[in-house]
């Protein structure tokens, strides 16, 4: 075996470390964005105590602060518009004979619930395995007094496959009262922009004590029409040296919000991650401008129904066939098994450039291929004809919709070279 000198060993740190060092900078700059954006002040970039507003400005302010300007001469960095939606912005609490519950962790409501508050009422079980047809599931619901009681469902499931609809479409289906359905596994959240007549409360199976007699309910739900809940994309641009095509990055910065005054969501993954990175390369580019305009948008609405992005696509501030290339930047907190491309095989020549740059400087361990989905905000640029790609990592410990999804979660693996790649792809693409 030959030896290798202290000396040698003491040269070869000293040439890696500026690597390394700048590798967690790198590291460091994109965590301080996460957790700045997932602190409880943000109120989970949602619709309570204007989070989405608090996030807004966040964005606004690096753009400014890193020199993007607007997009055209007469425009601002904003797009408003506007759209409905369903907040729980005081108690949302529940008690099942004498064990309170963690909200958020150990339940959730439907987002769509309506309000529901009484100290001490009698819950019943119904099992909704012996319903088979919907003739049956529609004199049952009759029959229930839903004033003095409550429901726990159970076999849910099962009269969902009968029906033919999943749960959440399922909860449409109940008349106005209280109603519990048991939850196996990881619970998770949304954002409804309707509501129910009911309140439905999904329950981890894990917290649920053996025979549920009585409970203690309090839902407070809040429906913002429209007109009281305005929204914004943010976007600027880095000039280029022609000005009228454009490589385009985005990410949405909104969230699930909170359930209450106990639950948030911090969406440290989905997607203060992606918003980070939109910075990181919003701030590179403004120092390093490129042949074609960059432009970079943030999007609100897209836990909605990716409602920013589809605003902008039907309302455009720059010409939808003038741009170039598309990515867009959702989950970017671990990178440990590489990433995944939404549209690789609809844009192979793109995917093959990717995967070369990555090969060449072996950034990432691997790039899986995918192929139309319609799950992030580069949807309607896809749909109206933009090639897109939708990019997203693999790693990580799964939280996702959840009170779980928190900075502290995130291990940031191969982000930085995440972060290399994205910046080495767009220098590309801006070859002329």
């Amino acid at each position: 075996m030959k030896r290798i000198s202290l000396s040698s060993i003491l040269i070869v740190f000293i040439l890696s470390a500026p690597y390394i060092s700048f590798a967690q900078q790198e590291k460091r700059w994109l965590k301080h964005h996460i957790s700045l954006l997932t602190t409880p002040a943000m109120q989970g970039r949602g619709y309570v105590n204007k989070g989405h507003d608090r996030a807004a400005k966040y964005v606004l302010k690096y753009f400014k602060e890193y020199g993007l300007v607007p997009v055209n001469k007469d425009s601002t960095y904003l797009q408003t518009y506007s759209f409905a939606v369903n907040t729980f912005p005081d108690e949302v609490s529940l008690k099942l004979n004498k064990k309170q519950l963690v909200p958020g962790a150990d339940f959730l409501v439907d987002a769509a619930s309506n309000s529901f508050n009484n100290d001490k009422i009698k819950v019943t079980s119904i099992d909704l395995n012996k319903i088979k047809d919907t003739a049956t599931w529609n004199k049952t619901k009759a029959a229930w007094h839903t004033e003095s009681k409550a429901y726990f469902l159970k076999n849910t499931d099962s009269l969902c496959k009968h029906l033919s609809i999943n749960e959440r479409r399922f909860a449409k289906q109940l008349p106005k009262g209280c109603f519990f359905i048991r939850q196996h596994g990881k619970i998770t959240w949304t954002v409804a922009t309707d509501t129910i007549p009911a309140t439905v409360f999904y329950v981890e199976d894990t917290v649920l004590p053996r025979r549920v007699k009585k409970a203690a309910v309090h839902v407070n739900a809040l429906y913002l029409p429209a007109a009281k809940n305005k929204n914004a994309n943010i976007i600027g641009c880095v000039p280029g040296e022609v000005s009228d095509s454009f490589i385009v990055f985005t990410a949405h910065y909104d969230h699930l919000g909170a359930m209450g005054k106990e639950a948030y969501f911090p969406g440290a993954s989905d997607n203060a991650s992606g918003t980070a990175m939109l910075l990181y390369l919003a701030n590179y580019f403004a120092k390093n401008p490129q042949h074609y305009t960059m432009v970079f948008i943030a999007f609100s609405g897209e836990e909605a129904g990716l409602l920013g992005s589809d605003y902008f696509v039907n309302h455009p501030m720059i010409p939808l066939d003038h741009i170039r290339f598309l990515t867009n930047l959702d989950i970017m907190g671990d990178a440990t098994d590489g990433i995944t491309v939404v549209n690789a095989t609809e844009y192979k020549k793109q995917f093959d450039l990717l995967q070369r740059i990555n090969n060449s400087k072996d950034y990432l361990p691997q790039i899986k291929s995918r192929g139309k989905a319609a799950n992030s905000d580069h949807y309607h640029f896809t749909e109206a004809g933009v090639p897109s790609f939708f990019i997203y990592t693999n790693g990580g410990r799964g939280f996702y919709h959840d009170v779980f999804d928190n900075a502290a979660s995130l291990s940031m693996t191969n982000i930085d070279k995440v972060a290399k790649l994205l910046v080495a792809f767009a220098k590309e693409l801006n070859v002329p």
